[in-house]
């Protein structure tokens, strides 16, 4: 991942105090992050979902790619150094390489999410009935995006 630092060179560096916010979950500033140094910490309604601290990481990609709001708030745990990159669509574009490894990124984070709705299944299978949201939440993972908006224009 520290490879990923090379391509932000000429960049500005930011520099964030412990406890400030870089990310807030529901904002859409549109920002894409690469750490430098430093330990953050990604927050989704107040619990901490993970923990960030290898040089190069690259964070806020949901939102940019998804074009949506921010949807985790991701705060310094230490004194932190980043690059904050504005051109964040022009960025990934224009370096296949980068674009290669948040593809990487994402798809591992759906492996385990998918992973985890599945064990989470197979454990309440028959128990409760109200836990067949996971059924459903498995459902739309797997959906295509036209399957789903026309899924929700025939629904009553």
């Amino acid at each position: 991942m520290s490879d990923i630092l090379d391509y932000c060179k000429g960049r500005e560096a930011q520099t964030f105090k412990p406890g400030q916010v870089l990310i807030h979950e529901g904002g859409q500033d549109g920002q894409l992050f690469v750490l430098i140094d430093g330990q953050v910490e990604v927050l989704r309604k107040d619990t901490q979902v993970s923990y960030i601290d290898e040089p190069g990481s690259i964070f806020g990609e949901m939102a940019v790619l998804l074009d949506m709001p921010s949807s985790a708030t991701v705060k310094a745990l230490s004194v932190v150094k980043a690059y904050a990159i504005d051109d964040a669509i022009s960025f990934l574009g224009g370096q296949p390489e980068i674009a290669l490894y948040v593809a990487t990124l994402l798809a591992r984070r759906l492996y385990y999410t998918t992973s985890y709705l599945v064990d989470l299944q197979q454990q309440s299978e028959g128990k409760r009935e109200d836990l067949d949201l996971v059924d459903k939440i498995l459902a739309q993972l797997v959906e295509k995006p036209n399957e789903a908006k026309h899924a929700k224009g025939t629904r009553k």
